[in-house]
């Protein structure tokens, strides 16, 4: 009977400290990375990505939701940190933000959550209906793509992000290249003759469809750029995303479903 009674306590050591193995300690200091907005702002565009899925914690290590997670960095007063872990998975936890931290951060942190809550609640929703023409005058509507996954990127010529992003969505678009049932669209707010004028400078792998300012502000919303879109081949939009890195995972793993 001690021989069971001890070999189900090794198996409940066993268990446990393989549970915790799959997180632990934050990555960074919580309190450190708040001490300088650069560190934090590089620590915050390279390790957080809010777009993607992840498990998440609150302040008292408590499982929440996504949304919720959310929802408490767009009106609380948190900082989101990456747990150190041993599998592919996030774990983001809040932790609190210093009262002598830069309120920059605070504020920014506060714009990222409200940006990324946004996009999240869109995600499952139908992306509205459109017909337009590109440049090259090929039209482009919900029925000419129906059956394949639509990667759309929305962006204006003076965008310095959206430009700085173009040798690698570039890429992207060679690396799925032989996959017909992928393709690659962008929504541009600036008019077909600047476009070619600055196309032929900075080429972009996209088809390009001109003069999409009030489709981009009012129907899709839009208040922050680059804003990249995954619909499904259904239609549905599968992820709403800010940066080339959040759409290179976010692909990966809509072309293999």
């Amino acid at each position: 009977m001690q021989k069971f009674i001890s070999l189900i306590t090794l198996l409940f050591i066993f268990t446990s400290s393989f549970s915790q193995t799959k997180y632990g300690k934050p990555e960074v200091d919580p309190i450190q990375i708040q001490s300088k907005y650069s560190d934090w702002s590089n620590y915050q565009r390279k390790k957080i990505m809010l777009s993607r899925d992840f498990k998440a914690f609150d302040f008292d290590s408590k499982e929440i939701s996504k949304e919720t997670f959310l929802s408490e960095l767009t009106n609380g007063n948190f900082i989101p940190i990456r747990l150190k872990s041993d599998d592919s998975i996030y774990y983001y936890k809040l932790f609190k933000i210093d009262p002598k931290t830069d309120s920059s951060i605070k504020a920014t942190i506060n714009q990222i959550g409200f940006d990324a809550l946004k996009n999240y609640k869109m995600e499952g929703s139908a992306f509205p209906k459109f017909s337009f023409k590109d440049l090259n005058g090929n039209e482009v509507s919900n029925e000419t793509m129906k059956g394949k996954i639509i990667v759309i990127k929305c962006w204006y010529i003076h965008c310095t992000p959206c430009i700085r992003e173009f040798p690698q969505v570039n890429r992207l678009a060679a690396e799925y290249k032989d996959r017909k049932d992928i393709l690659f669209i962008s929504l541009a707010e600036d008019s077909p003759e600047q476009l070619k004028a600055f196309l032929a400078r900075k080429p972009l792998s996209y088809a390009v469809i001109p003069n999409m300012k009030i489709y981009m502000n009012e129907t899709l919303d839009l208040n922050a750029f680059p804003t990249h879109f995954i619909l499904n081949k259904e239609g549905l939009i599968s992820k709403v995303l800010p940066n080339f890195e959040s759409l290179e995972v976010a692909l990966a793993k809509e072309s293999k479903l």
